[in-house]
């Protein structure tokens, strides 16, 4: 869920990558703008009750030029979270903040950090709605499987649909979209892109002030709002009351920066082919040379993302009780893959593959902490903070890459990729049940083979049960299955006329008040902050998703300083 420069495709795309409905929600009923619009409740259930959650679809059909596309891929949604006190209408409210999601990220991934700030702002006497957008190829998700589960408090009903063919709200999946299915995505870029956010804005606030407005977004989407500020789009730079920082009154990052590429990015080497230009980058998409959407055998693909949503769920509904997904999936190479090189100690475990993760035990929660905790996921854009192992012997995981390797000197540089904490891994096959420690609970935590603890409660501020809730309990999901690739080619391509002639405006990403918030252990971690526009906080002890998922109160008792920033900033 990050940019980060990597030199062959597709390691690439590691780098890169970085619910129940309820009645209509009263106030908008159709968007002013006439374009056909739902929006439905959705309840949950955050211990934060103040505020109200909706989704939103607008219809903004896609041109002609796109392609033969699914009809459900011609609307436009994002989650609204607003004050239960507040006002109906979004225009009363006194700010409106905008996100962009990042990479393999959706609207679901806003969950907690939108909470927090709409609830702290309401609680100040301010009424600030929050909404998450997702990206249009999100239409793509079959999220039934997940839904049922919830439904029925059973997480075998969604393994049974996604895998063994069951039916599950009336629906048999369908199995996912192949590169040959999806042609359409080589289509959706950069201009279509920040088109549907300028649409979107167009349809649910006209009229609506600028100065209402707050645009930004986490890790990609800090790129994304830079293009949207920069975009002209009515094709006449000579006006400028269409251009993207004319519908904004100020910019937030989430651990990203509101400009076209992130420090130390070079976009021309991150793609083969990008260097050749525009006319060759078309045609492998075109060809299916380059994948259209951004995806790799194991660990990085649709596939993979919808599991993270089922290992949220099973946490969500049992987080004590013994995981069986490990066994209950039935074997495949994507999964089995995925589970050798995300649960391998060392190098020799993973050449050899035993033991395997069939052979521990693990709770719900200690499964999905295993997934995507900071000390044992091993790709830093796809960490949070949420706690430790407990319950057995643990050792140092020294794989895909070794503790110390990170931290030798010339070496640093890996710590993009890896994450800046120690990994730990069980290490008592067939042994006992391994359980975990919530972020605020650390009670017990072993020490890394330096002498030192895996880590300590400065560095754990996200909740395994929030962040369990978040994977599962939205209709728009918390991960995204299928990123255009044609997203990251424009990006890379953003000096050729071709792609970015649109984006004049080169002074809109400085037009506006920005607040850049930074993951003080994130993927960001040690940049030079004094080139940086407007007013910068870091968040320390932070990981790169930690902006997104910390909870309101954190260790020591003070709030979310995230949060409490964008409500600060939002009041100025």
């Amino acid at each position: 869920m990050s940019l980060r420069p990597v030199s062959r495709f597709p390691a690439v795309l590691l780098a890169l990558l970085p619910l129940a409905l309820g009645s209509p929600v009263p106030g908008l009923a159709a968007p002013p703008g006439g374009a056909q619009r739902t929006e439905t409740a959705v309840t949950g259930s955050s211990p934060i009750t103040s505020v109200a959650e909706s989704a939103v679809r607008v219809k903004v059909p896609l041109p002609a030029s796109v392609g033969a596309h699914p009809e459900a891929c011609d609307w436009l949604s994002y989650l609204r979270f607003r004050s239960v006190s507040g006002p109906a209408d979004p225009a009363a409210a006194d700010r409106i903040l905008v996100a962009q999601p990042g990479v393999l990220e959706g609207a679901g991934a806003f969950d907690s950090v939108a909470r927090n700030t709409v609830d702290l702002a309401a609680r100040q006497g301010r009424h600030i709605e929050f909404w998450a957008l997702d990206r249009r190829s999100n239409c793509l998700e079959d999220h039934t499987g997940v839904e049922a589960g919830l439904a029925a408090g059973d997480v075998h009903v969604a393994v049974d649909y996604y895998y063994r063919g069951r039916i599950a709200g009336g629906r048999k999946f369908a199995g996912y979209p192949t590169n040959d299915q999806v042609k359409w995505l080589q289509n959706i870029g950069l201009e279509q892109t920040v088109r549907d956010q300028y649409d979107l804005l167009g349809a649910e606030l006209p009229g609506v002030a600028r100065e209402k407005v707050l645009c930004g977004g986490h890790s990609l989407g800090g790129i994304l709002t830079a293009f949207f500020a920069q975009w002209d789009f009515d094709g006449n730079p000579a006006t400028t009351a269409d251009a993207g920082y004319m519908r904004c009154g100020g910019y937030f990052a989430l651990d990203t920066r509101i400009q076209r590429t992130l420090p130390g990015t070079d976009p021309g080497s991150q793609v083969p082919g990008v260097d050749l230009g525009p006319a060759f980058v078309r045609n492998a998409l075109d060809w299916g040379l380059i994948p259209r959407t951004l995806s790799a055998p194991a660990v990085i693909n649709s596939e993979t993302m919808n599991l993270l949503a089922v290992a949220g769920l099973a946490a969500r509904l049992d987080p004590a009780g013994e995981s069986d997904l490990a066994t209950s999936i039935p074997p495949g190479f994507n999964q089995d893959s995925t589970y050798r090189v995300l649960f391998s100690k060392d190098l020799a475990t993973f050449a050899a593959g035993t033991p395997t993760v069939k052979d521990f035990r693990f709770t719900n929660a200690a499964a999905l902490g295993g997934l995507l905790d900071d000390n044992s996921e091993p790709l830093a854009f796809l960490q949070a903070s949420v706690g430790f192992f407990t319950g057995g012997r643990i050792a140092d995981k020294s794989f895909p890459l070794p503790n110390d390797l990170v931290r030798t000197p010339g070496l640093e540089g890996l710590a993009r990729l890896a994450g800046t904490e120690r990994k730990a891994i069980p290490d008592e096959p067939r042994g006992p049940l391994y359980g975990w420690q919530d972020y605020d609970a650390l009670k017990d935590v072993p020490k890394s083979a330096d002498g030192t603890p895996f880590t300590t409660p400065a560095k754990e501020v996200t909740s395994i049960g929030e962040l369990a809730r978040s994977l599962s309990e939205h209709p728009l999901d918390f991960t995204e299955h299928f990123f255009p690739t044609k997203i990251v080619t424009d990006i890379a391509l953003g000096s050729s006329p071709e792609i970015t002639r649109d984006a004049v405006h080169l002074g809109g990403t400085t037009a506006n008040p920005t607040i850049t918030l930074l993951a003080g252990d994130g993927i960001l971690a040690g940049d030079d902050t004094g080139t940086i526009f407007g007013q910068v906080v870091v968040a320390p002890g932070y990981q790169h998703l930690d902006v997104l998922t910390a909870a309101a109160v954190q260790n020591g008792g003070g709030p979310d300083p995230v949060s409490a920033n964008l409500v600060e900033f939002a009041a100025r």
